[in-house]
């Protein structure tokens, strides 16, 4: 399973890493997702949750 919110979606975006002569090398900027255990249908479950989800109270921690 990827690192994906499970709540808004959010995950890893990609780009460019750009040396001082501007080389191109292909990076990814990961989602800041932590592993936890949150209410899902009234049963608690084990799942990546974005970080700024948590911090407004989108989901219910257990």
């Amino acid at each position: 399973m990827a690192r994906k919110c499970v709540v808004t979606g959010k995950g890893p975006k990609s780009g460019n890493n750009r040396s001082h002569a501007m080389n191109a090398s292909k990076r990814r900027w990961n989602a800041n997702v932590q592993k936890v255990r949150i209410l899902v249908d009234g049963k608690p479950k084990r799942c990546y949750v974005s970080a700024k989800a948590l911090k407004s109270g989108k989901v219910t921690r257990v």
